[in-house]
């Protein structure tokens, strides 16, 4: 079977984990087998953890413009820009997503205006998945929100484009406990794996045919009075 060449692919992937280094994140564990695959395939893989830099609340591109003393934002935004495929993982905390992928999203959001030299919004041509980890029900609901935020701000997302492993329902092991047995999970170590791959042919495809047309999406031609085939609904 023939392989494609991915090499020329970039990956960034964002632990939303509670915990800051250089404590254990499950969640990472998780994140590393598809973080491995990639590099056996020859991707240039970039490992973040978020709460570990100094990132503001807010929606705006640099919060010290809002009343914030410090903003780590528009720093990592470079790394996560850069990349063709973004990973955002996160626990599952009350049957959510963690505050600090919470946070992800709406500083993401903030950039969204932004456009490419396609005039195109910023993300068009970019890929996004997630892993998500817990010992409690919510892997498709945190996985539901954060893809749609996702792909709402213009990333593409390829089919089955999250993984996620949960333990026994309350108090019990986690991903990395040996006693949790997760190493042998077959349904999530396939799904990590389809996810990945999938990510992979996606971003790959995008970027060998330079992403998106602009044709029907262009903001500025739009803004310039440009309709391509729209017409107004019309009214009485």
């Amino acid at each position: 079977m023939a392989q494609n060449n991915f090499s020329e692919l970039k990956a960034a992937f964002v632990n939303c984990t509670l915990k800051k280094s250089p404590d254990t994140s499950h969640t990472r564990g998780l994140m590393d087998l598809s973080a491995g695959i990639m590099k056996r395939e020859g991707v240039e893989v970039d490992h973040v953890r978020f709460i570990d830099h100094d990132v503001a609340t807010g929606i705006y591109p640099d919060m010290t413009e809002h009343g914030w003393k410090s903003d780590e934002w528009k720093d990592l935004y470079k790394r996560i820009i850069a990349a063709d495929i973004l990973v955002v993982g996160t626990p599952i905390w009350l049957g959510e997503k963690s505050s600090e992928a919470q946070k992800l999203v709406e500083r993401l959001y903030s950039m969204s205006a932004e456009l490419n030299d396609k005039d195109q919004y910023i993300y068009y041509g970019k890929v996004g998945g997630c892993v998500v980890t817990g010992n409690e029900d919510g892997v498709k609901h945190c996985s539901r929100d954060i893809l749609y935020a996702l792909q709402h701000i213009g990333y593409s997302i390829p089919p089955q484009a999250d993984c996620g492993w949960l333990g026994e329902i309350g108090p019990g092991p986690s991903y990395l406990d040996d006693e949790a047995e997760s190493a042998g999970h077959d349904f999530t170590n396939r799904n990590t794996t389809f996810m990945t791959y999938n990510l992979l042919h996606l971003a790959k495809m995008l970027k060998d045919n330079g992403g998106y047309p602009n044709y029907g999406n262009a903001v500025g031609e739009w803004n310039d009075g440009e309709r391509w085939e729209f017409q107004p609904r019309k009214t009485k």
